[in-house]
């Protein structure tokens, strides 16, 4: 199922332009087939899992672009711009499941902001400019931020691999559990596993191994059982830790009171003290920017779900009455993944997207 021509929505599209352009975007379009390498590596499981891909004899393995962000993080790196600000219109093009009525390639617009001068007032600027767009549609705006869970992990008292395991799979929350659950003692050591870990103990982890088949070497599965080892003889995370991660993940509630619960929290866990007074000067920005804070939704798991390159700031508008529709719009801060593509350099961005036809929809 695709997206046909539709009068209203290429109206819509450029009414949603037209804001763009107001506020100092460039309009940009990138090709429809992308390098599928990087862009597997750094979208969520829900979308690598639902990504077209393809091979070119020459340009090798190639994908239908699931969204822009990526590809426009790459041309703003490859301009050496510092600061610039994007706006674009276009397909995008994901996989559905069998019955599934959802189009599989749809259009999707969006506006990036690449600044590091003023963050907390960046992703102010973007989450009102959508708010003022989806207005007349009385949608529940639902906001979170990774970088606290993120700063929660990163100040735990165990070892990096334990914490840079989670951090890891922050994204995939069921295994995020599951890590959780078994660094806090909480699930019992696999069998096959104690077995493994009790001879590498006394050095015959790799003893009768025989002739090795799959990918990984003889040197990556000993460092594998090395990180098992290790992994085995930390102290497990104190059961106060565990709680407070708990604590994190499971707030929900209105912005102002989910940052007084935070506020608790960072007592006991100071890593998330100084992600904590961004989520407040965010809110004041938000405020100046005339925006009701007092009934803005805050989830602490919020937007881990989505994209894998989403590392603060996180935003989406939802018809509530409409429970079998996407969120009409999402967005966040991926200061992470300008890192990852320009090095150390990089500069820091928040952006979101936008369905028109959803708006189209709705608002008839």
């Amino acid at each position: 199922m695709i997206e046909t021509a539709d009068p209203a929505r290429e109206a819509e599209q450029a009414r949603i332009m037209r804001a763009f352009a107001d506020a100092g975007a460039q309009a940009v379009d990138m090709p429809v087939l992308q390098p599928a390498e990087t862009l597997l590596d750094l979208y969520g499981e829900d979308i690598r899992a639902r990504a077209y891909v393809t091979r070119d004899p020459l340009a090798g393995e190639l994908m239908l672009r699931p969204d822009f962000t990526v590809p426009v993080v790459e041309m703003h790196i490859a301009s050496g711009a510092e600061a610039a600000r994007y706006g674009y219109c276009g397909k995008v093009f994901r996989t559905q499941e069998m019955g599934d009525e959802r189009p599989s390639e749809y259009v999707q617009a969006g506006f990036e902001i690449f600044d590091g001068s003023d963050t907390v007032g960046a992703d102010a600027e973007v989450f009102a400019l959508f708010s003022n767009l989806l207005e007349p549609l009385n949608l529940r705006a639902a906001t979170g931020d990774i970088g606290v869970l993120l700063a929660a992990v990163r100040g735990l008292s165990t070892i990096e691999r334990r914490k840079a395991a989670l951090i890891r799979h922050i994204w995939r929350p069921r295994r995020f559990r599951a890590l959780l659950d078994r660094y806090g003692g909480r699930s019992p050591v696999p069998p096959t596993r104690a077995a493994l870990i009790e001879r590498a103990r006394k050095g015959d982890a790799m003893a009768g191994a025989g002739t090795m088949i799959g990918l990984r070497s003889k040197a990556e599965v000993a460092a594998r059982i090395e990180a098992l080892v290790e992994d085995a003889d930390a102290a497990p995370l104190s059961g106060v830790e565990v709680d407070l991660l708990d604590d994190i993940v499971d707030l929900r509630d209105k912005a102002p009171v989910a940052l007084e619960r935070l506020r608790d929290i960072a007592v006991d866990l100071p890593s998330i003290a100084d992600a904590v007074d961004r989520v407040e000067a965010r809110l004041e920005a938000l405020a100046r920017r005339g925006l009701d804070v007092e009934r803005l939704d805050f989830e602490g798991s919020y937007g881990r779900t989505t994209m894998e390159y989403y590392d603060g700031f996180v935003f989406g508008f939802y018809a509530e009455a409409r429970p079998d529709l996407p969120p009409v719009a999402t967005g966040g801060r991926y200061d992470a993944l300008t890192r990852a593509l320009g090095g150390t350099g990089a500069v820091p961005a928040v952006g979101g997207v936008v369905r028109p036809s959803l708006v189209v929809e709705l608002g008839r």
